[in-house]
């Protein structure tokens, strides 16, 4: 196997971004809507996905796990819908990490979503790990999610993400099934790149598994005043850099995780911290898309 990693990337002469305004820090709010995608009984699988909840890392329960269902059901009954306030209150924008088919079982969210102007990246027909699907179902997965998608939201997705990481095959099925600006299958960066192969160039906008809400199923976080520290300390380093090589910053969270109230509270009050500053752009991952097919093309 070629050894096919870029492990220098921008080093150390990232470009000059050129956000809106001028802003030293483009900044993008990423809510994950899995809740009735993940793997269970009545889809088929052997078990009940726990993930990213707080059931035991294995409950030891044979077949359906009522409990890890509900707790799934909280993020999609509760959660989703203090997220969308408390970002609507002020007049924010956010992105949803989209699972097609659980969006399909909520249609109340699907409509929310489609009238909040919040834009869809794709994040799978199911959350379920693509490397474990062979090339033929991957390929039906994001052809069945963007038909899904259009149904529900009302516009077919411009942007990808898988559940964790790609398959070898998924950024080559992406492209080859069109229509995409950009995926989101990287962790490597602080910056939009582009990728070229025989079929062109590709957008790579990188996501985050660092600034993001994970950190309390894992442990590392206990609290909403603690998860309003670790981003804040992530912001007030990017800000501060940005006066001379502005960054972009991505916000992951989970309805069922951060959508609780005492954790729920540190995004409230980090959302505010954020809005206290001037030359931030809070924006759409679709804009930044757009914003770098415009003002950085490749090849340009």
């Amino acid at each position: 196997m070629s050894y096919d990693r870029d492990l220098i990337g921008y080093a150390d002469t990232p470009p000059d971004p050129k956000w809106p305004n001028g802003a030293r820090l483009a900044i993008n709010f990423v809510m994950n809507y899995e809740e009735g995608s993940e793997p269970s009984v009545q889809d088929g699988e052997d078990y009940t996905e726990t993930a990213l909840t707080e059931a035991p890392i294995d409950p030891g329960v044979g077949g359906r796990d009522l409990a890890g269902e509900g707790m799934f059901a909280y993020g999609s009954r509760v959660g989703f819908w203090r997220l969308m306030r408390l970002f609507q209150e002020r007049g924010l924008p956010m992105t949803v990490f989209g699972c097609a088919l659980a969006l399909e079982r909520n249609p109340r969210a699907a409509a929310a979503i489609r009238d909040s102007g919040f834009d869809v990246c794709c994040h799978g027909w199911r959350w379920v790990p693509h490397y474990h699907l062979s090339e033929e179902e991957e390929r039906e997965h994001i052809r069945k999610a963007i038909a899904s998608l259009k149904e529900t939201v009302g516009e077919r997705p411009l942007g990808w993400y898988c559940r964790y990481g790609p398959s070898v095959n998924t950024r080559r099925l992406v492209r080859e099934e069109g229509g995409f600006l950009y995926d989101s299958d990287a962790y490597d960066d602080e910056l939009p790149y582009w990728v070229s192969d025989a079929d062109g160039p590709h957008l790579v906008v990188p996501y985050s598994l660092t600034h993001n809400d994970g950190k309390f199923n894992r442990g590392g976080i206990a609290t909403g005043a603690e998860f309003f520290e670790y981003l804040k300390e992530a912001f007030d380093m990017l800000y501060h850099e940005g006066k001379t090589t502005p960054k972009m910053m991505s916000v992951g969270m989970h309805m069922r995780l951060v959508g609780h109230p005492g954790r729920a509270s540190g995004v409230a009050k980090f959302l505010d911290y954020v809005q206290s500053h001037e030359d931030v752009w809070v924006t759409r991952r679709v804009d930044i898309a757009r914003h770098w097919h415009e003002t950085h093309p490749f090849g340009g």
